[in-house]
């Protein structure tokens, strides 16, 4: 190994600093002295001719050069994993190791649960870390690209450059409505962040019934308690809908309705990975009720 080289011991630092804003947090977290992780952090920022964080009273803060090194480190150390797991498969033992899954709040709660149960049969040894991120900005796409995720169910398209993105299936929206209503379509609508794509929100600008939404909210599942108290309706996609409270009743939006894509994205290393394609190929196994298509 070159001096120059940094080595995975650095890498752990550089990520746990990045994490955790702080060299005495990553201390902890590394179980390791501060002047170890201060020791660890100077000898990568010589090897690499750049410093990486601005160190002062209120923690330790990335610089560009920085957060860049932390998402290549991420994504290195994840490598590491999946080498030492792809060598006990190659040997006929069990792989173990772990999976970090990033996802919208949909897909985390309906469709996930059923996948892991089928993928952790295949896969006794490996653990699966999920997180539901909101699918807004670079969201969960961008938490794959950043190291901080193996695979992200996302809502489709992406627009995050350098990943591998294929679409899993394509489901309507429905309107969701408090039950018995006579008239659903003359109720309020309430909003929420995550709902649209571009082609979802030009469907809706068509649609002369629907009148301007007179409350947004951040979570789907607290649209659907709205709803189920009679506060209004909503527009949401067929996944969101599972689970529904009781006084939630659903109709379709006609002959050809918005649908919403839903695939996964994930780093060509990772692509390429036994684990990975099995947790993929679960995913393909597992639609929603309502699917409407197939990538």
């Amino acid at each position: 190994m070159k001096s120059s080289d940094l080595s995975a011991a650095e890498l752990r630092v550089i990520v746990a600093v990045a994490g955790e804003g702080s060299v005495s947090g990553a201390a902890v977290r590394l179980r390791l002295t501060q002047s170890a992780v201060s020791h660890a952090l100077r000898g990568a920022e010589r090897k690499l001719g750049t410093v990486l964080f601005r160190r002062g009273r209120h923690g330790a803060t990335p610089t560009p050069a920085g957060e860049a090194v932390a998402g290549h480190a991420r994504r290195i150390l994840a490598m590491m994993g999946v080498m030492r797991a792809e060598a006990a498969r190659a040997a006929g033992r069990h792989a173990t190791g772990a999976i970090r899954v990033a996802a919208f709040r949909g897909a985390a709660l309906h469709l996930l649960p059923s996948v892991l149960v089928r993928f952790g049969r295949r896969h006794p040894g490996i653990t699966v870390d999920v997180r539901s991120v909101p699918d807004l900005g670079r969201g969960v796409a961008g938490e794959v690209a950043d190291g901080r995720a193996d695979v992200g169910l996302v809502t489709l398209p992406v627009h995050v450059e350098g990943l591998v993105c294929r679409e899993l299936f394509a489901e309507p929206y429905v309107l969701a409505h408090p039950a018995g209503h006579p008239d659903p379509r003359s109720l309020p609508m309430i909003g929420w962040h995550e709902n649209c794509s571009a082609a979802t929100r030009r469907w809706l600008a068509g649609q002369d019934w629907i009148p301007p939404g007179d409350m947004t909210v951040e979570d789907e599942g607290v649209v659907l308690s709205m709803v189920a108290h009679g506060l209004g309706a909503a527009i949401l996609p067929r996944l969101s809908v599972a689970g529904a409270p009781a006084g939630v009743a659903v109709a379709g939006l006609g002959e050809e309705p918005p649908v919403r894509r839903v695939g996964y994205v994930t780093t060509r290393e990772m692509a390429a990975s036994a684990a990975v394609r099995d947790l993929v190929r679960e995913l393909r196994s597992t639609g929603p009720a309502g699917r409407v298509g197939a990538g």
